[in-house]
Order: C-alpha cells, then sequence, then structure tokens
C-alpha cells in the first residue's frame, strides 16, 4: 500500500487481498439481522464482551436487508486493528498523529469532477429498508447506520463538514440522528433552523481510508473554519473528488460506495419507542435511546455498481482506532505548543480511542522535567473533556504493548505521590460511573474525576532503571551469519498478518 491518496474504499480492499489473513470473504448469505455481528464478534477486540480479539476485515459478500430485496455485500473491520489502518495509507501507527498535525496544517482543497467525467451511478428508490444495514443486538432500537459520514454546508459560514453520527433507520425514508454536543453539523443544523430552513446532508457510506479517518477526527485537532474534505486530501495525498447530488442541494464525495441524500429537519422523535435501548456503544456498553432526536428525510440514494456497505460494531477496536487516531493528534500537538518534550501519544483502545491516553515522553534533561511532566500530563485532563486517564511513560516503553504499559504502571509508579487525582470535572455521559448514581462526589451527571499516572522515572534516579539491553554475537568469521528470525512487526507499507492464517473465502 502506498501513500498515496487511496481515491476509494475498493482501492484499500485490493490491496489487503494478497496479504495473507488481512481480507476475509464471506460467500455465504447471512441476515443483515444479527447475522454480520455475530460472526464478527470473535474479532472485534475489547471492548466488546470476550472471548474476543483483534482480527481481519471481513467482506460479507450476500448479506440480505431486513426489508427484503437483493442480497448486497457489507465490510466490517477494516480498521480493526491499529497497524492495518495506519498501513491503509503507507503509515506506522506511530507516524498517523504526526501525517494528521501535517494534513490539517497544509490542507488539499477538494476538486468537482467535470460532468462527462463523473462514475456512473446506480439510482436506487430512497427505501433504506432495502439496504443491508445491520442490526447488532435483538436490544436495538432497530437497524443502524454506524459509518454513515454526512457531509453538509453551514449556511451562516459556508464552511463544509465531514463527520460521523449514529443513526438508526425509523422508516423506509426516515433516519434518527444523534449529534454528540458541540459538533459542527449541530451547529450547521441550528444556523438552518435559525433561517426555517432543512439542512440538505449527503450521507457516504463507504469511503477510502484517508476520507474515513478525516471525518473522526476532533473539533480539538480540525479548526471550524477547516474542510474535513480538504485535510482528507492532504493525508492521502491527492483532492477529495466532489459531484453534485441528485435530488438535494449540496455536494458529495463522488467515489462513495453508497449516497444517501436527504434533509436535516426540524422534526423530533424518539430513537426507539418502544424501549430504552438505542444499539452498542464504543465504551462497550448497550446504549441508551435518547426520547428525543432531529431526524433525515431520504430524498434519494445513489450507489456504485456492486457498492458495498461499510459498518462498525459498536463496541471494539474499530470504532476505537478510528476515534483514537485523531485524539492522539490533537493532544501531541497541543503538547507541542506548551513547549512539552512529548515523543509519542497513544489512545488506547480500551478507552475507547478517546478516555485513556498514554503519553510518552523524551528523555529527562534535568529534575525540573519530573514538575513538566506531570504539569501536562494534568494539562491534558483539564483540555480534553474525553480524556479521563492520562498515563505518561518514558522511551523505553512499547505504547504497542499492553503487557508494557502494566509493566511500566507497577515497577515506575508510587501511587501516594505519583497520581494525582482532579475531582468533579467535565466528562462524557457514555461512561457509566459518570453520574451522580454512582458518585455522590460529582456535581452532576456526564461530570467525572480525572487522574494522571506518572509512570515516569524521576530523573534523579535514572541509573537504578535501566533496562538490560541483549547483543546478538558477532557470526564467526569462517561461518556465513545464521538466518535471523522475523521481525515483530511488519515494514508499514505491509500490514502483517492478523487473525486468520490466510484470506479466506467461507
Amino acid at each position: 500500500m502506498t501513500r498515496r491518496g487511496l481515491a476509494d474504499l475498493r482501492t484499500a480492499l485490493a490491496g489487503l487481498d494478497p496479504l495473507p489473513g488481512e481480507l476475509v470473504r464471506v460467500r455465504e448469505e447471512v441476515p443483515a439481522r444479527y447475522g454480520v455481528t455475530a460472526r464478527y464478534a470473535g474479532w472485534a477486540g475489547t471492548p466488546a464482551p470476550p472471548p474476543t480479539g483483534p482480527g481481519p476485515a471481513v467482506l460479507f459478500e450476500r448479506v440480505t436487508p431486513g426489508g427484503g430485496g437483493a442480497a448486497r455485500s457489507v465490510l466490517i473491520g477494516l480498521y480493526g486493528s491499529r497497524r492495518r489502518a495506519a498501513g491503509l495509507l503507507g503509515l506506522t501507527p506511530g507516524e498517523m498523529a504526526h501525517r494528521l498535525l501535517d494534513a490539517v496544517a497544509s490542507p488539499v482543497a477538494p476538486t468537482r469532477v467535470p460532468a462527462g467525467r463523473a462514475q456512473p451511478r446506480d439510482v436506487l428508490a430512497p427505501d433504506l429498508t432495502a439496504l443491508p444495514v445491520p442490526v447488532l443486538t435483538d436490544e436495538d432500537a432497530g437497524p443502524y447506520l454506524t459509518l454513515g459520514a454526512v457531509l453538509a454546508t453551514d449556511p451562516d459560514t459556508g464552511v463544509r463538514n465531514l463527520s460521523v453520527h449514529r443513526m438508526c433507520v425509523r422508516g423506509p425514508d426516515r433516519l434518527t440522528i444523534w449529534m454528540v454536543p458541540g459538533r459542527d453539523l449541530e451547529a450547521a443544523h441550528r444556523a438552518a433552523r435559525r433561517r426555517g430552513e432543512n439542512l440538505p446532508v449527503a450521507i457516504h457510506v463507504g469511503l477510502g481510508p484517508a476520507l474515513m479517518l478525516a471525518s473522526c477526527c476532533p473539533a480539538s485537532l480540525v479548526p471550524a473554519d477547516v474542510d474535513e474534505l480538504a485535510v482528507a486530501g492532504a493525508l492521502g495525498g491527492a483532492p477529495v473528488e466532489l459531484t453534485g447530488c441528485r435530488t438535494v442541494d449540496t455536494d458529495c464525495v463522488a467515489h462513495a460506495e453508497y449516497v444517501i441524500e436527504g434533509e436535516l429537519l426540524a422534526d423530533l422523535a424518539p430513537e426507539n419507542p418502544d424501549g430504552p435501548s438505542a444499539t452498542p456503544e464504543f465504551l462497550g456498553y448497550q446504549g441508551r435511546a435518547h426520547p428525543s432526536l432531529p431526524t433525515v428525510r431520504v430524498t434519494g440514494i445513489t450507489a456504485r455498481d456492486g457498492a458495498i456497505l461499510q459498518t462498525v460494531s459498536g463496541p471494539g477496536h474499530e470504532q476505537s482506532v478510528l476515534l483514537g487516531f485523531g485524539m492522539e493528534a490533537a493532544v501531541l500537538g497541543r503538547l507541542r505548543r506548551l513547549g512539552a518534550p512529548v515523543k509519542a501519544v497513544h489512545c488506547h483502545t480500551a478507552g475507547g480511542g478517546q478516555l485513556m491516553v498514554v503519553v510518552q515522553w523524551r528523555a529527562k534533561r534535568s529534575a525540573a522535567d519530573d514538575r513538566l511532566v506531570r504539569e501536562a500530563g494534568v494539562s491534558v485532563l483539564e483540555e480534553f473533556r474525553m480524556a479521563k486517564l492520562v498515563v505518561s511513560v518514558d522511551e523505553d516503553v512499547d505504547l504497542e504493548s499492553d503487557a508494557d504499559l502494566w509493566w511500566a504502571m507497577v515497577t515506575r509508579l508510587q501511587a501516594d505521590q505519583d497520581l494525582a487525582v482532579l475531582p468533579d470535572r467535565e466528562g462524557f455521559p457514555l461512561d457509566p460511573t459518570q453520574s451522580t448514581s454512582y458518585s455522590a462526589t460529582l456535581s452532576a451527571d456526564g461530570r467525572t474525576a480525572k487522574a494522571h499516572f506518572d509512570c515516569t522515572v524521576p530523573y534523579a534516579h535514572r541509573a537504578r532503571f535501566h533496562r538490560p539491553r541483549f547483543t546478538r554475537p558477532e557470526p564467526a568469521p569462517d561461518r556465513p551469519p545464521a538466518n535471523r528470525p522475523a521481525p515483530d512487526r511488519a515494514p508499514p507499507s505491509r500490514p502483517a498478518p492478523v487473525g486468520a492464517p490466510a484470506n479466506r473465502v467461507v
């Protein structure tokens, strides 16, 4: 896989196909209701309930829609490991945050495809029930678009926004949409309502990796006046190509697998009229349905020939990876602006890619750096609402190894002096502990106690924490070098095998 822009989802899949263990194709027919996620659950990874572990991308080639109709393809797990997700852009996980910061600093504006060069698209009936939108569990409110990237333009500022939101199919031409408060799409929707207008939207299902990763970046990384499409262009190395929608006055990405055209209305509707549950959330718990959400009226659907509907399974590595890379870049950028000697940032999938932040520090140069590490760690907790735990480690700790992180926690931390607790801070209510019913010390639901674990070696004691280094013996001069074992990690441009021993057809 090269670093050059991946034009579409199929380019990404074509790059995985020859790599053993990276892509499993399921040829047998499965239902959209429970069939996709039940088969994928063993590969979803934490925080999905055990037993599970990260695995391959899985392409179900014949998924039958809940509303009847022809079987269609569904993809899940493309971003199911940090290594594969970064490898799709020719990068390592450690390089992703730096590339995202560069892309935000030097965006590449999208371009319009001339009418004569536009890729042919099938025009489908505006009927969501004819699409293979999965239902994850028997508690779900209905089928959910979990990777629907919404493109809309703020009528006041003229700035486009591309962002992913939870959308439940409530009828052939109706979706409820939950916009996390403070997101740019919510601001654009409010601007349209003030004008007495509906907001035209294009919902994309099945985009290339550069677009998908850019759409998941937090507002703390991408300023409100910066177009996520331009960030994706810089990240992928080529401008994103746009074309006009058929039924609403807005643009869409030319190479999307599906484009669901519609209007974001002022009308409100319950997410689940029949019960309290929504769909599993990225922190690992069944989500609670919102009693009143904005709705989208679908006016048209277009698709590529043989379109692939891409989805994620609520809790699991995939959603956490998508959220984590942007958060890493945002934290890294802030610490750089503070002048802190930060080397890398890793947003752990156990915290949904948002709540647990591991910061790796460069070698300390004086005792003053002990205080700097602690102050900077606390500043991350104060600046980023989602961050609940920050763990600071040294350069000799492998950020991608859970065992190494726990080792640093055990051998480089004394809780009475290396743990800082910040009580009653703004948090994120999808964490069930962040409620007054759980903790009487919280002033309101959605607030939390935060903690910084300083697992760095104090400067004065650095000589006592020296890790051994094992040296390979030099080969005898009269003998050729012995065959060396394969490296633990594959080169960034070629993801290492995971999951299945070879690409399989099931």
